[in-house]
């Protein structure tokens, strides 16, 4: 059963993650075990060599895995993450999109897929999730 209302309801409660919100992520959908998160590229979002940060679109994975994880199991906190960056983006936006692949009684794990919206994969991240509080 989840735990946010609606999309609005989790977004409120996101408005606590400063940090991906300052930095231009927006939750776009949620459903019990996924979530879609998106960002549009921006100059901030650049690294050096004007490709976009591997910070940035850890943000983005990191923003989905919390969603998706916190609508079934709340409070989750992501204890082991295993990334892979794919190629860089040519386009303006990326996506993640998180799915649970095993839903334990202390942990979890899912799948996060990063694209860009020219339909290129960016990255692929492995996120094992940790249950608060369960005894």
């Amino acid at each position: 059963m989840p735990v946010f209302e609606s999309i609005d309801h989790a977004r409120a409660y996101f408005d606590g993650d400063r940090f991906a919100l300052e930095n231009g992520i927006t939750l776009d959908e949620i459903a019990p075990g996924r979530a879609v998160c998106s960002l549009n590229i921006e100059a901030r979002h650049r690294n050096a060599e004007g490709g976009v940060m591997g910070g940035a679109i850890f943000t983005l994975v990191d923003l989905a895995f919390a969603a998706a994880a916190n609508d079934i199991h709340r409070p989750t906190v992501a204890q082991q993450v295993s990334m892979n960056f794919l190629s860089g983006s040519r386009g303006s936006a990326l996506t993640a999109r998180a799915t649970c692949r095993k839903d334990g009684r202390s942990s979890c794990v899912y799948n996060v897929d990063v694209s860009d919206d020219l339909g290129r994969d960016i990255a692929q991240a492995t996120v094992t999730g940790f249950k608060l509080g369960i005894k």
